[in-house]
């Protein structure tokens, strides 16, 4: 059902006439992608073996930002050689092709007990939940506040060159699949509070390092790969471990976390324009630190959290 919304999506986008259908096309696309996204990682960690979850729901992440990095460009030289609309035509026939292979290559599982609305949003009343969702609010948000600015940053600041840019990009955007895949891998094998907590840290002080190595190309470019590889080894271990805060209801907490993220982006796109326009924008790393610095607040009392109730249930 999700993939039928996102096709939809893309066949109206690409056929319909005029900006106001083609918004109201765009609109179920984007409902559609929302569910392709939480049903992908659900199905993952289901699939997976035993102790392999965060390594499976790592794969899922590592796929969508390396769609990301192979499809924008490709996008843009459809978009120059056929039109833009032919965009929204060709990823409607990849969206048929993939539901296609994952008809005959996808195991069948059973899906999660349906949960109703009211008792959806009663989750966020638990202080685990709340603690959970609060760490990928302001570990994106930390990131989106200096990622969102990180070009005009990288050639007003680190004096990098405008002909190193799209190279400077490329090579933080494959950073962030192999920071993926290792966030997955190291979850699995030591532990959530060890990748997570681990890699904030080293994504702090990669933002730090940022803001006080200047005009040195060769460090700049090491300051980029390993703030990729932090910031998006947070990324399948927080999926991972928002599932084990609620079992019963993986699939709604996976959903209602793509909403936080979308929120974080937002709200950390937002801060760094006022921190731009209020301070400097030299200032976008340090703000961004802040923000990942109380992700690694939230993180350690939602562990101490939980190992408290788990003392409990063991004395009882």
């Amino acid at each position: 059902m999700p993939w039928v919304f996102f096709v939809l999506g893309n066949i109206l986008s690409f056929a319909l006439p005029g900006y106001g259908l083609f918004v109201a096309a765009r609109i179920i696309m984007a409902l559609g992608a929302g569910m392709v996204v939480v049903t992908a990682l659900n199905i993952a960690a289901k699939i997976a073996l035993s102790g392999k979850q965060a390594s499976s729901i790592a794969t899922v992440v590592m796929g969508f930002t390396a769609s990301l990095i192979i499809g924008v460009p490709i996008g843009r030289i459809a978009a120059e050689a056929m039109g833009w609309k032919s965009v929204f035509g060709g990823i409607a026939l990849l969206g048929l092709l993939a539901m296609v292979v994952m008809y005959f290559v996808v195991p069948q599982t059973k899906g999660d007990e349906p949960i109703p609305l009211l008792k959806q949003l009663a989750l966020l009343k638990k202080k685990k939940v709340a603690l959970g969702l609060s760490i990928t609010f302001f570990w994106l948000g930390g990131y989106s506040v200096a990622y969102t600015y990180l070009s005009p940053y990288l050639l007003n600041v680190s004096g990098i060159g405008t002909h190193l840019l799209s190279a400077a990009l490329l090579m933080f955007g494959l950073s962030s699949l192999v920071g993926s895949k290792f966030g997955g891998y190291s979850t699995d094998r030591w532990g959530v509070n060890f990748t997570l907590i681990g890699g904030m840290v080293l994504h702090i002080l990669m933002l730090v390092m940022l803001s006080v190595v200047t005009d040195s190309l060769i460090g700049v470019l090491a300051i980029l790969v390993l703030w990729s590889f932090a910031a998006w080894s947070s990324g399948p271990t927080q999926q991972y471990h928002l599932t084990t805060i609620e079992p019963e209801a993986s699939g709604v907490m996976l959903g209602l976390n793509q909403s936080m993220m979308q929120l974080a982006m937002a709200a950390g796109a937002g801060i760094g324009g006022i921190a731009v326009d209020r301070v400097s924008l030299a200032s976008i790393t340090w703000f961004g630190a802040l923000g990942v610095a109380i992700a690694i607040v939230a993180a350690v009392a939602l562990s101490r959290s939980r190992s408290v109730r788990k003392d409990s249930s063991v004395k009882a």
